[in-house]
């Protein structure tokens, strides 16, 4: 059974600073990329960044673009989301998932798309 774990979040003031960490942990697990969503209260699931796990490309929403910086650690099998000058309207919890099957372009960065996702994890912006 593959599980992802994320931790890293918290409360923070309007502009600082959040590191999250997805943990991945089964057996065999495949997959092509990794992403990052979050989802606010009453609002649906939105892409915020993604890696290809193989070659390390990396693909950010607009509204993250040089703030947010997406890595992984292959040998710890371990995603992260560096988040800087975070804004309160960027409360939310933040999910890692992941997409076993290539897929190029922002269309592919969907929630119906993804295999796996983790429990997430709670990130507070208070202004």
């Amino acid at each position: 059974q593959v599980q992802l774990v994320e931790s890293g979040g918290g409360l923070v003031q309007t502009g600082g600073s959040l590191r999250l960490s997805c943990a991945a942990s089964g057996p065999t697990f495949s997959r092509d990329s990794m992403l990052w969503f979050r989802q606010a209260p009453g609002k649906d699931h939105e892409f915020l960044s993604a890696i290809r796990w193989n070659n390390g490309n990396t693909y950010y929403a607009e509204s993250v673009k040089g703030r947010f910086t997406i890595s992984r650690d292959n040998a710890k099998n371990t995603l992260y989301l560096q988040m800087n000058s975070l804004k309160p309207e960027e409360t939310a919890v933040y999910y890692c998932a992941a997409d076993r099957d290539y897929c190029l372009g922002f269309g592919c960065y969907v929630r119906s798309r993804m295999d796996y996702w983790g429990q997430g994890t709670q990130v507070t912006v208070s202004s």
